[in-house]
């Protein structure tokens, strides 16, 4: 097994020299919603299914603002229940910042190439951090997926302050988490949040390069990817089009808090939890944890004509590290070999 991180780069980061190689930023783009609309109406759908009529009627809940502590009086939640549950989830989503998820992409001045999986650092305003590359070396310019982080040093500015025509400072490209060579081995993407950001480089180049043909046969390709929110996902429309475009690229986001806000009927489990949903019959190891097991009885949500053999895989897991190192451990647990499994942390 191959573990990087993204820990020990930051501290590295700030000590870079000054001078770097100079971008400049082309496009910075939201790919979250400012969503206090759907959050309102979410709240008045409880308020009235608690038929706190007169509480809506006055107006004095909200919904601009919403009155977050008048609606938890009103409708009393026990301390741990589901109620309890949505509304803090409701209140965190009307309460971030925004946007707290962007694209960042610039020119550099000179060439810059690199391997899909690695990370460049980024200076701006004199603070440095490592980013993965989201971009495919394919494109023309490079691109970041930023979230914001409301008490960091670097990425409230990212996301709220950098203007189009700015000068950032570069240097890179680094990092060995890297793809395999092509092999008639599946490929299993396994990340949640940014996490997604050298899946979207790695798997666009595997496609676009025909490395997901090996011998004349097709490799499926499967992307599980995870938030709390639709628009939290890094890149959905994107891989959606991905789907469309390839027979065997399998796009498989869940989603734990979207049914609060919107029509959704995909996925909503935990990625490992989902991912025992798409395994082959009979690849579930005796002593695998009673959740697991219990997950991989379910139906799963999309229809996909294709399943996973664990032992004829190389996984990548990519996200914060205590989610990735839990990742791995999945991935061994279901009979992955540990030579095809690799994974980087951050955070």
């Amino acid at each position: 097994m191959e573990v990087k991180q993204h820990d020990a780069l930051e501290a590295a980061a700030e000590q870079l020299p000054l001078v770097a190689e100079d971008a400049v930023v082309t496009n910075v783009t939201e790919m979250d919603r400012e969503r206090h609309e759907e959050v309102a109406d979410a709240v008045e759908t409880l308020l009235d299914a608690h038929d706190e009529d007169d509480l809506l009627e006055s107006g004095r809940w909200g919904p601009d603002p919403i009155d977050w502590q008048r609606v938890r009086d009103a409708l009393a939640p026990d301390e741990g229940s589901r109620l309890a549950k949505r509304l803090d989830s409701l209140q965190e989503r009307d309460e971030r910042p925004y946007p707290m998820l962007v694209e960042i992409r610039f020119d550099l001045d000179g060439p810059f190439e690199f391997v899909p999986g690695q990370y460049l650092t980024l200076r701006y305003d004199g603070v440095a951090r490592p980013y993965s590359i989201a971009s495919a070396p394919s494109e023309e310019d490079v691109a970041l997926c930023v979230r914001h982080v409301p008490d960091g040093h670097l990425t409230p500015k990212l996301c709220e302050a950098l203007d189009e025509d700015e000068r950032v400072e570069v240097r890179g490209p680094n990092g060995d988490f890297v793809l395999d060579d092509p092999s008639g081995r599946d490929m299993v993407f396994l990340a949640t949040g940014t996490g997604a950001a050298p899946f979207h480089s790695m798997i666009r180049h595997t496609l676009e390069s025909g490395h997901d043909v090996v011998g004349g046969e097709n490799r499926d390709v499967w992307l599980f990817l995870g938030s709390s929110w639709k628009d939290d996902i890094p890149y959905f429309d994107a891989f959606g089009e991905l789907d469309d475009e390839y027979d065997n690229f399998h796009f498989v986001p869940t989603c734990s808090r979207e049914t609060y806000l919107s029509d959704w009927d995909g996925e909503t489990a935990y990625v490992q939890h989902t991912l025992m949903k798409y395994l082959e019959a009979g690849a579930i190891p005796d002593d695998l944890n009673e959740s697991l097991a219990a997950s991989s009885e379910e139906d799963p949500a999309y229809d996909v004509d294709a399943r996973i053999d664990p032992s004829d895989i190389e996984a990548y897991a990519c996200g914060v590290s205590a989610m990735a190192y839990g990742l791995v451990d999945v991935a061994e647990a279901i009979g992955v070999p540990e030579l095809h499994v690799h994974v980087e942390g951050f955070g």
